[in-house]
Parts: C-alpha cells; sequence; structure tokens
C-alpha cells in the first residue's frame, strides 16, 4: 500500500483536500482529528495534559481549554516541546493501529507538522498543500479570530514555505477555486493509483 504524506501550513486548506479524497473513497488518517480524540474530558492524555501545564488548561466542565493551552505554547518553546513530548507518540500510535487495518491501493495520512516531527511512520510520498503567507493569515483570522501576533506565532513555529516546497513530491497550489481543486486531487488520485500498481504489480 502506498503511504502519501499530507501536509502543509495553518488554513493552507489540508482539510478541504482530505475530503476530496475521501469522496473518492480513499481512507484519510488524520493527526488533528485524532489529536482532537486523545484529549477529550475522561481521556488520559488530558490528565497528563492537566499535569504538565496545570488546571489552567482545563474548563470548569472538565474540558480542555483550547485557547489557554495555544497561548502557553506559542509563547513558549519549551511549553511547546513538553506539549509534543506528550501527545505525539500517542498520535503516531494511533495512526498506526489505523493504518493496519487499511486494504486500499493507497492511503493519506494528514500530518500538519509531518515535516517538523520525527514521525516513526513510513512515508512514500510527500503532498503538500500550499499558499502564501498573506493567504494563511486572512483565512485564518476570517477562520478563527486569532490575532495576527498569534497568527504569526503559529506560521513561525511551523517549518518555513520553502522548506516544505523542497521536500514535497506533490504539491497542490491552494490559491484558486473549490473547482481547480477538484481537478488538482483527481489528477493525484490517478497518479497514485498508477504508482500502487507499479509498486504492487
Amino acid at each position: 500500500m502506498l503511504n502519501i504524506g499530507l501536509t502543509g501550513g495553518i488554513a493552507c486548506g489540508k482539510s478541504t483536500v482530505t475530503r476530496l479524497f475521501e469522496k473518492l473513497g480513499v481512507p484519510v488518517i488524520d493527526a488533528d482529528e485524532i489529536a482532537h480524540s486523545l484529549v477529550l474530558p475522561q481521556q488520559p492524555a488530558l490528565a497528563l495534559l492537566e499535569k504538565a501545564f496545570g488546571s489552567q488548561i482545563i474548563t470548569a466542565d472538565g474540558s480542555l481549554n483550547r485557547e489557554a493551552l495555544r497561548e502557553l505554547v506559542f509563547s513558549s518553546p519549551s511549553d511547546k516541546k513538553k506539549l509534543e513530548a506528550i501527545l505525539h507518540p500517542l498520535i503516531y500510535q494511533t495512526m498506526q493501529q489505523q493504518l493496519n487495518h487499511c486494504k486500499t491501493p493507497y492511503v493519506i495520512l494528514s500530518i500538519p507538522l509531518l515535516l517538523e516531527s520525527k514521525q516513526p511512520l513510513h512515508i512514500d510520498r510527500v503532498l503538500l498543500i500550499d499558499c502564501p503567507e498573506d493567504i494563511q493569515i486572512q483565512r485564518v483570522k476570517s477562520r478563527n479570530g486569532f490575532s495576527e501576533k498569534m497568527i504569526k506565532a503559529i506560521i513561525k513555529s511551523q517549518c518555513p514555505r520553502n522548506e516544505r516546497l523542497q521536500h514535497a513530491d506533490d504539491v497542490i497550489n491552494n490559491t484558486s477555486t473549490l473547482k481547480n481543486l477538484v481537478s488538482e486531487v483527481s489528477k493525484l488520485h490517478e497518479s497514485y493509483l498508477k504508482i500502487s500498481t507499479s509498486k504492487n504489480p
């Protein structure tokens, strides 16, 4: 099976692209979705985060205060490393478990920090969803309402755009229309099916 590592900076359109692959019947294993499920109330990972960062990151109803945690980790590199040390092993373990159940020609592994983290998963090709930084900032402002300072801190914490482009095997430039995005995904789908066939004749 061909493992496609899908990545990109914040608000480049990773979720939109993964949904288009899913519509084509391709399984998507999403690191962000797994991370969200790991820190739901009563989950062991949430208790580990509370122990590491204190009760300030827990809301009155016992759920994760994402805003408080975000402020911590993007203002302190050591806190960011602490968070990653707790969550990343659990995320990748879960991704591998899901991967073991896939029987399709290829699978999409959506990992925002694919190039930043020392992830243990086998990746055959890197698919980058790309757009300029000014578009990222504009999209996050309208989508999440974050301050520009916070958005720039998040972008700075991620792999620089030029480095992502250097490491990518395939690139979708997400600055156009949804129609164009659908066309790009369709072309890649056919390409990945062919590569998978040649890999496993």
